[in-house]
């Protein structure tokens, strides 16, 4: 049985040394959503600190406790981008299993209905509608600062369209 410390507890994850030698961060498991309509993919930009940078993702976040990751991407969707659609599982995956065990589900977002954005506190997002082509195209060529699971759910939109 390995050896665990626990070095630091946050609201999201935790730092965890595993056998003296592994820096382990476990962290809360994740959703994001991809919604595509007339030939454009929903998108919100937003500022990371962690980066310094503005990125733009698919509308994604945490899933809350005695939340399932369906509930989560319904929540997510509402309140980063203001929409309520009918969702689909495509897949999961680990963000980065080198270091952290936070898995992501990706889902799909069809029949879009237009709601309230209600978006955390202090959190500043711009929904943009940005055409399929463009996106996928800034992306395969390194323009769009994004992360793992738009990165992930662009992928998957290239791969089958």
């Amino acid at each position: 049985m390995a050896e665990r410390r626990v070095l630091y507890r946050g609201k999201i994850l935790s730092l965890v040394l595993e056998d003296g030698r592994w820096e382990i961060v476990e962290h809360k498991d994740a959703v994001a959503v991809l919604a595509v309509e007339d030939g454009r993919v929903l998108m919100v930009e937003q500022y990371r600190p962690a980066i310094r940078r503005t990125t733009l993702e698919l509308p994604a976040g945490l899933i809350e406790p005695g939340e399932s990751p369906l509930e989560a991407a319904r929540r997510e969707l509402m309140e980063e981008a203001g929409f309520d659609a009918e969702l689909k599982a495509l897949f999961s995956f680990y963000s980065s299993p080198g270091f952290t065990d936070e898995r992501i589900t990706l889902f799909e977002a069809t029949r879009l209905t237009p709601k309230k954005r209600s978006p955390d506190p202090g959190e500043e997002l711009r929904v943009r509608w940005i055409p399929v082509e463009k996106v996928i195209q800034d992306f395969l060529s390194g323009a769009l600062v994004t992360s793992s699971p738009t990165a992930a759910g662009l992928l998957w939109l290239y791969r089958t369209r």
